[in-house]
């Protein structure tokens, strides 16, 4: 199976919308180059997944897997910025602002992979410097052992009720994009307010929207207010107690977009990697082993997870979260102390 998924990925990207010569002019110019590096907020077995897929269709182009949370990526590129370091091929993080402000500061290199002219417009900005690799939708989630379908919340404001106090926990949005994201998403349905009065029911915090699966799956707090449905969706494949509600009011749903850094040290094998990481195939991959979403629109999904037209969506705007992010950060602390 793997093999062969490499096989027609090597054979996909050869076949892509450079003509061959040219393709195999940019196949050669990355060898010399070596590797590309990627800084990325893709949980760390979905990211190694698709750096292992890349190295075996372009043997002799490693990739460099730099894996943590959203905001921490930006400040680190900030950082290597302000430091006239060079570092940075491929930028992936979940929150969409961060790639209006790189974009503003003329650190993205315009560049548009083969194909995606066909995503939805919510996927592509409109300039052509970054485009959204794959999207998440945050949901609530809680452990089957521990609570009963009849008792888990079922909406954002069941999870307000003083009964939860002490037994939820929550991913930070000054740590995790998807996390921003969901927070002003329900800033927009419910106000402020919303946030203040749930943290009166003392959650646990995590960094990651990764990290409540597994705090749910092990029961240490049985209900997650948030995290990206994916997480979940994995971690209950693996056998763990742990179900996943889509509550009915609105799901957040996260784009999380990838770019090209303006000085890449590998700038060949950034081209290649990102036209890879946006070919059909890889994005099928991300849907059927990661269950994730994706702008791709020959892509097919599990039989057991909704679709995204069967959910009401809370889209974000990339400029808005950009305008908001500190008061985000800010009003998160105030409420939930850290």
């Amino acid at each position: 199976m793997n093999r062969h998924l490499v096989s027609v990925l090597a054979l996909t990207l050869v076949v892509a919308a450079l003509p061959a010569s040219a393709q195999d002019a940019r196949v050669e110019a990355a060898r010399k180059e070596g590797k590309v590096v990627w800084y990325t907020s893709l949980a760390l077995s979905s990211s190694e997944k698709v750096a292992k897929l890349f190295e075996a269709a372009y043997p002799g182009v490693g990739v460099e897997v730099h894996r943590t949370g959203s905001q921490r990526i930006l400040q680190r590129v900030m950082q290597e910025l302000q430091a006239n370091l060079k570092l940075v091929d491929v930028i992936h993080t979940s929150d969409a602002g961060h790639f209006v402000l790189l974009k503003d500061k003329k650190l993205l290199l315009k560049y548009t992979p083969a194909g995606v002219d066909v995503f939805p417009p919510g996927f592509k900005d409109r300039d052509g410097y970054y485009y959204g690799l794959r999207a998440t939708v945050n949901v609530i989630a809680y452990n089957s052992k521990i609570i009963s379908a009849a008792e888990a919340p079922r909406t954002w404001k069941d999870l307000l009720d003083p009964k939860w106090k002490g037994r939820l926990v929550t991913a930070h949005p000054g740590y995790s994009g998807v996390i921003a994201t969901h927070v002003l998403a329900l800033v927009h349905l419910y106000g402020w307010d919303y946030w203040k009065q749930l943290a009166q029911n003392r959650l646990m915090l995590v960094q990651s929207a990764v990290d409540p699966s597994g705090v749910v799956a092990s029961g240490e707090r049985p209900v997650a207010v948030n995290g990206g449905d994916y997480t979940f969706y994995q971690t209950k494949k693996k056998g763990n107690p742990v179900e996943i509600v889509y509550p009915k009011e609105g799901v957040p749903l996260v784009i999380s977009p990838s770019a090209i850094a303006a000085g890449a040290p590998h700038p060949n094998a950034a081209k290649l990697f990102t036209d890879f990481t946006f070919s059909k195939e890889v994005q099928q991959v991300l849907a059927d082993t990661e269950g994730l979403y994706t702008g791709h629109p020959e892509v097919t999904y599990p039989t057991d997870k909704p679709k995204l037209g069967d959910l009401r969506l809370l889209p974000a705007d990339p400029d808005e979260l950009e305008k908001r992010n500190e008061e985000i950060k800010k009003r998160f602390v105030e409420f939930f102390g850290a």
